[in-house]
């Protein structure tokens, strides 16, 4: 019986090294640091709508996802929900706590039932005293994620929001066959995608009609099939190849 709880916490830490070698933070690190960094890791599930912190809370370490999509977020004046990313395994989000922030800059809730694993903050800065390699993989992890922060920041300020949703979805559309209209399911909600575009629900709403109606895309409830690639590509003033 006392072998139990000892096989349940090498299931979870073997699903715990599982994903953070798959996490691009960690992918080359040796087996002997990825065990460290491990050593110093928790799970924790999260219901639907859960808030994972908030902003302004004391920051006890950064983060990387099992399983599931987690929203980082902010509320705007007017008490809009603003996503910065949405963030799905084996991705890590928050590391900016590790160089001087206290408290989290924003806002993190689960988007569906999800797991993620905590990295404990001190125990992470002492990890990076003993393997300085750590600290190059959180600053290569952290401009990334401030690359992507100041491309949403420029698509918010430059770009119509008919721009913004033809761009996004050249992103995710995969090229079909000669022929054959591209599909893809939307990876998160309507809601989730307009709070990610800067824009309302019922905004998105009526660009998603406008695209419609130019015959240009099909919506079947979470499935969109693009008609016309070459309009959207005018829509969304960006090459075609460079998405």
């Amino acid at each position: 019986m006392p072998a139990a709880p000892t096989h349940a916490a090498h299931l979870r830490q073997t699903a715990i090294l599982a994903t953070l070698r798959r996490s691009r933070m960690f992918a080359d690190l040796t087996a002997e640091d990825l065990a460290a960094v491990a050593a110093a890791c928790q799970t924790r599930r999260l219901a639907k709508g859960e808030v994972l912190f908030r902003e302004g809370e004391k920051a006890t370490g950064f983060y990387v996802v099992q399983s599931g999509q987690i929203s980082v977020h902010r509320i705007t004046p007017d008490g809009r929900e603003r996503i910065i990313c949405v963030f799905a395994a084996p991705e890590s989000f928050a590391e900016v706590v590790l160089a001087t922030a206290e408290t989290y800059p924003a806002n993190a809730a689960a988007l569906v039932p999800s797991q993620v694993i905590c990295v404990d903050k001190a125990r992470f800065r002492d990890l990076i005293r003993t393997h300085p390699g750590l600290a190059l993989h959180m600053l290569a992890s952290m401009s990334l994620h401030l690359k992507h922060l100041v491309q949403s920041l420029d698509d918010l300020k430059g770009r119509q929001i008919d721009e913004r949703l033809a761009a996004w979805i050249l992103k995710h559309v995969k090229p079909a066959k000669t022929g054959a209209a591209a599909s893809f399911k939307l990876p998160m909600s309507k809601r989730v995608l307009a709070g990610q575009l800067g824009v309302t629900s019922e905004t998105l709403s009526r660009t998603f009609a406008r695209f419609r109606e130019a015959g240009a895309l099909r919506v079947e409830g979470t499935t969109l099939h693009v008609l016309d690639l070459a309009r959207l590509q005018s829509w969304s003033a960006s090459p075609l190849d460079a998405r």
